[in-house]
């Protein structure tokens, strides 16, 4: 038991590590792609490895159960990147960044109301929700002018609420007894079904030719194999073995993430305002995760 926590704990922690730093593969891709081409390529890549990987075939047991798989698709992989794209357009990027960090919160009243198994919340979680929330703000706005964007704020709220949902989701799909790597596959399938409609919708060009520049080609490569196909199976994983809510408080170290990124490779500055947040994030985090005695905080198996 201790050791499939532990693995837990280093399956969240390197997938955070991963998703932390893909906005600098994003960044350089957005030169000549647009945010649904990156999107496609990168999950139809992670499918293929899969399919590599493990190639069985899924037989689910019901229809119940693969319509569960189809809602993780379309939440998870289809809806959460396009509605954070999407506000991206509308809004500065540092408010979706602490907006997407209320994830945790939507997974922990969700999984409350509809996950009587799951983990119980305590005043703890709340409270280190509250100081870790603080912290993103100091690094997201660092030292600039919060300035609201009715629409693009409430599009990065509802992909914290899709992620949440997500997340119950991947619990529940754990709940089934498959192998991760086939679950996270499946979900996969669903996810780009899905995202077809929007290909038509933000005229998707498949120019393959593009990848010809090396530079794309790695990190295209690093999205698909890394940020997708890894990732969304180590993440899985880990909420496979603690829970929807305690891998969710992992979400706030994505900011930490970017900050350390940023500093280290691209020789950006680190202010007084995202070194105090950076710290107070950490201080939330610990807060959410640490098991007090006595709570009732195991995964249900």
């Amino acid at each position: 038991m201790k050791n499939k926590t532990t693995a837990g704990h280093l399956a969240a922690l390197l997938t955070i590590v991963i998703w932390g730093t893909t906005f600098i593969s994003t960044k350089i891709l957005l030169t000549d792609f647009q945010p649904v081409e990156i999107l496609f390529f990168r999950f139809v890549m992670g499918f293929l490895v899969l399919c590599t990987a493990y190639p069985r075939i899924l037989k689910t047991a019901n229809f119940k159960q693969e319509l569960v798989f189809a809602l993780a698709g379309l939440c998870g992989i289809c809806l959460y990147y396009l509605l954070e794209n999407i506000a991206l357009t509308f809004t500065m990027a540092s408010n979706v960044g602490v907006i997407i960090s209320v994830a945790p919160f939507f997974t922990a009243i969700l999984a409350h109301l509809f996950m009587k198994s799951e983990e119980k919340l305590r005043l703890q979680f709340f409270i280190g929700f509250a100081i870790a929330m603080l912290g993103i703000i100091l690094i997201s706005l660092n030292g600039q002018k919060l300035a609201l964007n009715p629409i693009g704020d409430f599009l990065a709220m509802i992909a914290a609420f899709v992620w949440a949902c997500y997340s119950i989701l991947t619990r529940k799909i754990s709940s089934f007894g498959y192998p991760v790597i086939l679950s996270t596959r499946r979900t996969f399938f669903y996810g780009i079904l899905f995202m077809i409609p929007a290909l038509f919708i933000f005229d998707f060009q498949a120019e393959l030719s593009r990848f010809t520049n090396i530079t794309y080609l790695f990190n295209i490569l690093y999205l698909g194999l890394g940020a997708s196909a890894l990732c969304f199976v180590t993440w899985n994983f880990a909420v496979k073995e603690l829970g929807a809510i305690k891998t969710s408080v992992y979400i706030y170290m994505v900011p930490v993430i970017t900050v350390v990124t940023s500093v280290s490779i691209l020789h950006e500055q680190l202010t007084l305002s995202a070194g105090i947040g950076t710290a107070l994030t950490l201080i939330g985090l610990f807060l959410s995760e640490h098991k007090t005695k006595g709570s009732e905080n195991e995964p249900a198996k």
